[in-house]
C-alpha cells in the first residue's frame, strides 16, 4: 500500500467518523468542549494504569537527570487520550509543548521551520505520525538520535549538506494504525505505549468528573448507564454526556438520573452495547441477508453501500472486539451474540461453527 492509498483511505475513514455519534475520533465543533474537560496532570487522568506507571517513571527519572524525556509512540484506537497524555507529558515535565499532525506536513520547509524554533525539553507532538511523508521521517532521523537537523543546500553536484544542533527535545508521535508505522522511526522511539479500551467503572469515574465541571447533576446508576453505551472510550462518553445533558434540562428537571439518560440514549438510537444504526445494519446484514455468513468484505460493502476500507477499519474492530462478529478466511461472520443480542435464532448450520 503506497502512500497516496493510506491517504485517500484514512480521508474516507475520517469523513464516516464525523457523521457518527459513537465515533472515536473527534467531531466538528467540539474541540472547545474536548478542551474543558481534558485533565492536566498524570494522577488526575483516569484509566491506563500501565501506562501511566511507565510514563510516571520515565518523567521522574528524566525530571532527576534534568534530561529530556525519551521519544514516545502513544498507540491505540481514536478517543482513548493520546492528544491529552501529550500535553500531560509537557506538563509534568514544565516543558513548552507544540502539536502538528503528519498530513499538516507537508514539504520539508515545514518540518524544517518546527525544529529549528524546538526550545530544550520541549515537547513536540505529531498526531497521525504514520502519515508523515517519507521524505520528511528522514529529516527527522538525525533530530531524534543526534539533537541534529541535516540540511541540503543547492542541487546536483554543488549541493552541500548543513548540519545545525538543536536543543534535546521529547518527540511524541500518536497513531491509530501502528502497522503503517516505518520501522526506521518506530525503531528511534524509546517508549512504546498502547493504549487500550476503557472498564466501565473507569468510564463512569471520568463521566462524574466531567458532569461536575460542566455543572450538571448526575447519579451514579446514571453515570454507568451511559458508560456502557459508549464502547470504552472517553470521547464518546463525553459526547453522549453532551447530549443526555441537553435532554435532561429541555425534557426533564435538569438533573441526569438512569431513566432520564436510558430515554436520551434511546432517543439517540444508542443501544446498550453503545451500537448505532450502522452497527445493527451491518450486523443484521449478515444474519439476514448472508445467514450468518462467511461472507466477504467486499460482497458486503456492495449491499450496504459502504467501502470495504470503512468496513474493515471504522465498523468492524469495536464488533469483533466485544465479541459480536468473527473475521475468518472465508469472510465474516455473525457470532451467536448477534443472534442473542437481535433476538434471532441461529441456523443449523451455525452450531458448527462455534
Amino acid at each position: 500500500m503506497g502512500a497516496g492509498d493510506i491517504t485517500s483511505l484514512d480521508m474516507a475513514g475520517n469523513q464516516e467518523e464525523r457523521a457518527r455519534l459513537v465515533a472515536g475520533g473527534p467531531l466538528e465543533g467540539e474541540e472547545g468542549f474536548e478542551l474543558k474537560l481534558r485533565p492536566q496532570r498524570l494522577q488526575e487522568f483516569i484509566g491506563q494504569p500501565k501506562v501511566k506507571e511507565n510514563l510516571a517513571v520515565a518523567i521522574a527519572a528524566a525530571r532527576a537527570r534534568g534530561e529530556a524525556l525519551d521519544h514516545i509512540l502513544l498507540y491505540g484506537p481514536p478517543g482513548l487520550g493520546k492528544t491529552t497524555l501529550a500535553t500531560i507529558i509537557a506538563n509534568e515535565m514544565d516543558a513548552a509543548f507544540q502539536q502538528t499532525s503528519g498530513p499538516t506536513l507537508q514539504i520539508k520547509g515545514d518540518l524544517t521551520a518546527i525544529l529549528t524554533n524546538v526550545q530544550h525539553k520541549q515537547v513536540l507532538f505529531v498526531d497521525e505520525v504514520h502519515r508523515l511523508q517519507p521524505a520528511l521521517e528522514e529529516l527527522l532521523y538525525s533530530a531524534l538520535e543526534d539533537c541534529r537537523l541535516d540540511i541540503m543546500v543547492g542541487q546536483g553536484p554543488s549541493a552541500r549538506t548543513h548540519s545545525f544542533e538543536i536543543p534535546a527535545f521529547t518527540f511524541v508521535g500518536a497513531t491509530t494504525r501502528i502497522g503503517l508505522l516505518s520501522a526506521p522511526l518506530r525503531s528511534r522511539l524509546g517508549l512504546v505505549l498502547r493504549l487500550e479500551f476503557y472498564s466501565h467503572e473507569d468510564l463512569k469515574i471520568i463521566l462524574n468528573r466531567s458532569a461536575q465541571i460542566i455543572n450538571v447533576g448526575i447519579d451514579d446508576d446514571a453515570a454507568l448507564e451511559i458508560a456502557t453505551r459508549c464502547r470504552g472510550t472517553p470521547r464518546v462518553a463525553n459526547r453522549l454526556l453532551r447530549r443526555v445533558r441537553d435532554y435532561a434540562q429541555v425534557r426533564g428537571t435538569g438533573h441526569i438520573d438512569r431513566e432520564t439518560a436510558k430515554a436520551a440514549l434511546e432517543m439517540l438510537e444508542v443501544d446498550q452495547h453503545g451500537f448505532d444504526e450502522v452497527d445493527r445494519r451491518l450486523l443484521l446484514t449478515i444474519i439476514e441477508k448472508y445467514q450468518g455468513g462467511p461472507v466477504g468484505v467486499n460482497t458486503l460493502a456492495a449491499a450496504l453501500a459502504e467501502e470495504p476500507d470503512a468496513i474493515e477499519e471504522i465498523y468492524e474492530p469495536f464488533l469483533i472486539q466485544i465479541g459480536f462478529l468473527d473475521r475468518t478466511p472465508r469472510g465474516r461472520v455473525a457470532t451467536q451474540l448477534a443472534y442473542k443480542h437481535f433476538g434471532v435464532e441461529p441456523p443449523k448450520k451455525q452450531n458448527t461453527l462455534f
